[in-house]
C-alpha cells in the first residue's frame, strides 16, 4: 500500500522524564485501587498468594518490557507494535495490530477507566445514578481529548504533573499503613482460603495484577516524538516498571496491616475501607481525590498515545478515510485518530462495565504482546545483522520468560472467560476484510497511475 504524501511531521518534543512518568502514569491507575478485590476474592480471602501475585506480574511485566524494549530501540519508528509486528511479521499482521489497538484495546480502556472515574465522582459525592456515572465518563473522556489537542509536549505535561500528584496518596497510605498497621496480622498466610482451586485463582490473580500492570508498551508509539528514543525508550519502560512494582508490592503490604484479605474481597475498593481504617470518614474523601487523580493520569496516557495509530495507518492508506486520519493539526497533533478513539471510548462507556471492558481488552492485546516477544528471536536468526542500540539481557531466558507468561494468560482466559475470549478475537478477525479491501484499492489506485 503506497504512503501518503503528508508534509506534515511529528515534533520531537517528548524527553526522557515525560516518556518514563506516561510509563508509570499508564501503568499506577485504577488496578492498585480496585484489583485487590478480584485478588482476593480469587483466593477466597488468602492474602499470601495474592500478594505473592503482585510480585509474580511485576516480574512477567518487567520480563516483558526488558523483551520488548529490544524492538523498540531498533525499529525507531512511530507506530509502536504495529511497526514492530510488520517488521517482524508482515504488513497483515501489522495492520490487525493498528486494528486491534484502535478498534478495540485503546477504547475499551479508556472507557473502563472513565467508568471508573466517574464511579469515584459519584461516590465522593453522594449521587447514585447510572445515568451520571455514563454521563461523567463521557464528558471526562471528551475534557481529555480536548487538552490534548493542544499538543504532545502539554499532554506529556500533564501526564508528568498527574503522576506526581498520584504519587502523594498512594504514600499516605504507605506510611500510615505502615505507622498504624499491625505487623502480626496475615500478610503472607494462609496462602489461600479453604476451598480454593489452587491452578484457576493463580489464572485469575495474575490476569488481574497484568491488568494493573498494562500501559507500559504504548509509550513505544511515541517513539517519532521522543528526542533520543533509542536511549531513553528502553529507560522508560523498564524504570517505569521497576517503580511500579515496587509501589504495587509496597501498598498492599501496607493494605494488609490494616485491613485482612477477607475484608478487601469484600469491598469494591479496598484502598478507601484501608483510609477509613486509619483515617475515619475522612480518609475515604482523601483516597477518592487520589483515586480521580491516578485515574486522570492513565487515561491521559492512553488517549495521548492512541490517536497515534490511526495516525500511522492514515499516513499508509491502510483505512478507510485515510486522508482524514493522516492529517495533524496546526499543534502537530493526530487529532482526527484521537477522536476516532474518543467515539469509540464513548460507544463502550455506555456499557458501564469495567470488569468486562478491561478483561476483554487484557486478553487481547496479550496475543499481541505474546507475538512480539517470540518476534525478538525470530528477529536474532532472521536478522542478525540489524542495528540494536539495546539487547535484551541473559538472552533466551528474559524473552522465554515473557512468551511463557504470555501463553499462559491467553490460554487461562479462553479455559475461563471463553466467551469474552470469542469476542475479543471475533473484533480483531474483523480487521481482515478491511485490510483486504484497502490493499486491493491501493493496488488498483497503483495500476491506474502506472496506465495513465
Amino acid at each position: 500500500m503506497s504512503q501518503n504524501n503528508n508534509k506534515q511531521t511529528l515534533r520531537k518534543s517528548i524527553g526522557l522524564s515525560a516518556a518514563l512518568s506516561t510509563v508509570v502514569g499508564m501503568l499506577i491507575g485504577s488496578g492498585v485501587f480496585f484489583k485487590p478485590q478480584a485478588i482476593y476474592t480469587s483466593t477466597n480471602g488468602g492474602p499470601g498468594l495474592g500478594l505473592l501475585a503482585w510480585l509474580i506480574g511485576g516480574l512477567v511485566t518487567i520480563a516483558a518490557g526488558l523483551t520488548a524494549a529490544e524492538v523498540s530501540a531498533s525499529i525507531v519508528k512511530p507506530g509502536g507494535m504495529m511497526v514492530y509486528l510488520e517488521e517482524i511479521y508482515d504488513e497483515r499482521i501489522g495492520f490487525l495490530t493498528g486494528w486491534m489497538q484502535s478498534i478495540l484495546f485503546i477504547p475499551a480502556i479508556s472507557a473502563a477507566l472513565g467508568i471508573i472515574f466517574a464511579q469515584e465522582v459519584v461516590n465522593l459525592l453522594g449521587i447514585q445514578n447510572n445515568i451520571y456515572i455514563k454521563l461523567i465518563a463521557i464528558a471526562i473522556i471528551v475534557f481529555i481529548a480536548l487538552l490534548n489537542s493542544l499538543g504532545a509536549k502539554f499532554g506529556g505535561s500533564i501526564q508528568t504533573i498527574s503522576t506526581v500528584c498520584k504519587l502523594f496518596p498512594l504514600a499516605i497510605i504507605i506510611v500510615f499503613g505502615f505507622i498504624k498497621g499491625d505487623s502480626s496480622t496475615g500478610i503472607i498466610t494462609p496462602f489461600v482460603g479453604e476451598g480454593t482451586n489452587l491452578v484457576e485463582s493463580i489464572s485469575q490473580v495474575l490476569i488481574a495484577t497484568l491488568f494493573a500492570y498494562d500501559g507500559w508498551i504504548y509509550v513505544g508509539a511515541l517513539s517519532g516524538e521522543m528526542k533520543n528514543p533509542s536511549k531513553h525508550l528502553p529507560m522508560a519502560i523498564v524504570g517505569g516498571i521497576s517503580i511500579v512494582m515496587s509501589v504495587y508490592l509496597i501498598i498492599n503490604v501496607a493494605y494488609l496491616m490494616v485491613v485482612p484479605a477477607s475484608e478487601m474481597a469484600s469491598v469494591s475498593a479496598p484502598a478507601t475501607l484501608a483510609a477509613k481504617q486509619m483515617f475515619g470518614s475522612s480518609g475515604s474523601k482523601i483516597i477518592s481525590v487520589g483515586i480521580l487523580i491516578s485515574v486522570f493520569g492513565t487515561l491521559n496516557g492512553f488517549i495521548l498515545t492512541g490517536g497515534r495509530i490511526p495516525y500511522i495507518m492514515g499516513c499508509q492508506n491502510r483505512i478507510p478515510f485515510s486522508r482524514a486520519f493522516s492529517k495533524l493539526n496546526n499543534n502537530a497533533v493526530p487529532l482526527n485518530g484521537t477522536w476516532l478513539i474518543v467515539i469509540l471510548a464513548i460507544l463502550y462507556s455506555i456499557s458501564g462495565q469495567f470488569n468486562l471492558l478491561s478483561d476483554l481488552a487484557i486478553f487481547t492485546i496479550w496475543i499481541f504482546y505474546t507475538m512480539l516477544f517470540i518476534g525478538v528471536i525470530k528477529l536474532r536468526k532472521t536478522r542478525p545483522e540489524m542495528e540494536r542500540p539495546y539487547k535484551v539481557p541473559l538472552y533466551p531466558i528474559i524473552p522465554m520468560i515473557a512468551i511463557i507468561g504470555g501463553v499462559f494468560i491467553v490460554i487461562s482466559t479462553l479455559i475461563t472467560q471463553t466467551q469474552n475470549a470469542i469476542v475479543g478475537v471475533v473484533i480483531t478477525l474483523l480487521g481482515l476484510p478491511i485490510y483486504e479491501y484497502m490493499r486491493k484499492k491501493s493496488a488498483k489506485k497503483l495500476d491506474g497511475e502506472k496506465s495513465a
